[in-house]
């Protein structure tokens, strides 16, 4: 009876609806699947967390360095107003002294000069610098001085012929306005504002060696319109129309004699005087 039972037990469960043996496996299969997967899932988020636990580390070390730098950019700041303090304290000091680039004697001379010829001239004891107007110097479109000019540039010969004075050179520069030439007959002289300005400059560097300058101390230059100290207007500006001279240390030079004079040619001795006109 009782073998008769087991035998009956496989029908008996197959007829209550038991698990075939193929899907238990494919169900356990699954199930294992899932759970090695949970267990790499699981792996993968200690992973993340070690590495934000890194990252917060990191971010907390940049705070610190952050607060660091920036507590040392505060001390050099200070630093740097203090040095900032001392810089301009010194200059106002040596600003107050009133030194300039000439020697004293030679500086108070000049600005007796320029005090004494105010409305044609002016002296800046910061650079050294003397400045002609033009307007005042020349006519217009002229390189002839006036004779207020001739005056003060041969008192200025006076002051550079002796004491310090030797020892500087004398460079002549010509300036002018925007306005183009626009009279024929200038223009016929002086082509050009740079033609103009330069022309200018050689005038008064005739009057100073003709007033007893050595010629070798001596130098010109023009800038035309090209080096304007003032906006210019619809008629130019007057301030830009000036003659400036600078007096620098005069460097070491040769003494030389002038060259022989080449032969004259048979047309340069014929050539008529009266045609050749001196530059002015």
């Amino acid at each position: 009876m009782k073998r008769r039972l087991l035998l009956l037990l496989p029908i008996a469960f197959s007829s209550l609806g038991c698990v075939p043996q193929e899907k238990y496996d494919d169900l356990l299969t699954a199930y294992r699947a899932k759970e090695r997967q949970n267990v790499q899932t699981q792996s993968e988020m200690e992973a993340m967390q070690q590495n934000e636990s890194m990252l917060r580390g990191q971010l907390q070390k940049s705070v610190t360095d952050l607060d660091q730098a920036l507590s040392q950019l505060d001390d050099q700041n200070g630093e740097i107003t203090r040095l900032r303090g001392d810089f301009e304290a010194m200059l106002e000091t040596v600003s107050g002294l009133n030194a300039g680039p000439l020697p004293a004697d030679l500086n108070a001379a000049l600005v007796r000069l320029a005090s004494q010829n105010a409305e044609l001239l002016s002296f800046d004891e910061r650079t050294g610098m003397l400045r002609f107007s033009s307007d005042l110097t020349f006519d217009l479109g002229s390189t002839t001085l006036n004779p207020a000019a001739k005056q003060a540039i041969a008192a200025l010969a006076g002051i550079l012929e002796g004491g310090d004075a030797v020892s500087f050179e004398i460079r002549v520069v010509g300036h002018t306005d925007n306005m183009p030439i626009s009279k024929p007959a200038t223009r016929a002289k002086h082509p050009t504002n740079m033609h103009l300005s330069t022309h200018r400059a050689i005038s008064v560097r005739d009057a100073l060696v003709a007033d007893g300058i050595a010629a070798n101390r001596v130098q010109v230059a023009g800038y035309g319109e090209f080096r304007p100290v003032a906006e210019n207007g619809k008629r130019g500006s007057a301030t830009n129309r000036r003659v400036e001279i600078f007096l620098t240390p005069m460097p070491a030079v040769i003494e030389t004699t002038a060259a022989p004079t080449a032969p004259e040619t048979a047309d340069e001795s014929t050539a008529d005087p009266a045609e050749v006109e001196p530059l002015k």
